[in-house]
């Protein structure tokens, strides 16, 4: 089988992706695949940062704007959705260049870490979370039970993904872990190469402030009320970074310099998780933006590009 190339670039939020994908794709006639979980959702623009007019009309770009927020996606979507855009980048001999960082969603869709069947059952959902309120720990007890493994990787109080796991094995009669195992012995179509991106803790830092400062002046809060004017039962897509916090400041429980702040707080966490998720994967070509200027890893990129193909 012979495999579609892919260059992926990918490192935590506020650390430049956007601005070299743009270039990479434009040097290379690329087209752009978001792999971002909250880009999917339409209306939810400037808490995602979501990539421009202007920038789109630089670059081609897919997975942007598939749903409404109150629609239900999850990463069994998303990879079926980048598997239709990569066949039809691969008859179109067009390079993709995946560019996010979602890590969940690039990992499901490159090395196929995804059970197979992982469309939601409503129903086993609504039974699991109602036992959930009212004896959450029999759960995890069961979980334990039936899936062993999965449960040795979850803190009893993280309900979310105990009832997600419980879920799996209600529906197709194999425990999460097992099916998991499957899915990644299973050989994708797909050969990449993984571009990452750091900076400097400090700077980092300091450019999610930015960012944050920006969306606001941009006007995050008028995008917030808007939402929730439209989906006054906040879904879970409303739940993301941005709007939450925007959300408890709209609804009087908080000052904007509190959810500002609060936001700030939350997003330095996450592009700390997001950085120690990626440096797992040590195929990872990683390229340090605070020492390096945009033009020499925009080259230096192309190079390893060029040597891959």
């Amino acid at each position: 089988m012979v495999k579609q190339k892919i260059l992926v670039i990918l490192g935590p939020t506020a650390v430049g992706k956007t601005a070299l994908s743009l270039d990479l794709a434009q040097s290379l006639q690329g087209e752009i695949i978001s792999a971002d979980s909250m880009q999917v959702y339409r209306g939810m623009d400037i808490g995602t940062a979501k990539p421009s007019p202007k920038e789109r009309q630089r670059v081609v770009h897919h997975l942007l704007d598939v749903v409404y927020p109150d629609q239900p996606f999850n990463v069994a979507d998303y990879v079926s959705l980048a598997e239709e855009t990569l066949e039809s980048l691969r008859t179109q001999e067009v390079l993709p260049l995946l560019s996010g960082g979602t890590g969940l969603y690039i990992d499901a869709l490159l090395k196929g870490f995804l059970f197979p069947d992982a469309s939601a059952d409503l129903d086993i959902r609504a039974q699991l979370e109602a036992q959930a309120e009212e004896d959450p720990r029999s759960l995890y007890k069961r979980l334990e039970e039936v899936d062993h493994p999965s449960a040795k990787k979850l803190h009893p109080n993280d309900l979310r993904r105990i009832v997600r796991a419980l879920e799996v094995y209600y529906r197709t009669g194999e425990p999460i872990s097992a099916l998991q195992r499957k899915k990644e012995a299973s050989e994708r179509p797909y050969q990449p190469l993984y571009v990452g991106l750091f900076r400097d803790r400090k700077e980092l830092y300091e450019r999610v402030d930015l960012r944050v400062d920006q969306m606001i002046q941009e006007g995050l809060v008028e995008e917030v009320q808007k939402l929730l004017k439209a989906y006054p039962d906040q879904p879970t897509a409303l739940q993301a970074l941005g709007y939450k916090e925007m959300a408890s400041f709209l609804q009087g429980k908080m000052t904007l310099t509190e959810a500002t702040q609060r936001l700030k707080r939350d997003t330095r966490r996450y592009a700390k998780r997001q950085l120690s998720w990626f440096k797992r994967n040590e195929e990872i070509h990683w390229f340090n933006c605070t020492e390096m200027s945009d033009r020499t890893i925009r080259e230096a990129v192309c190079s390893l590009w060029e040597s891959f193909r």
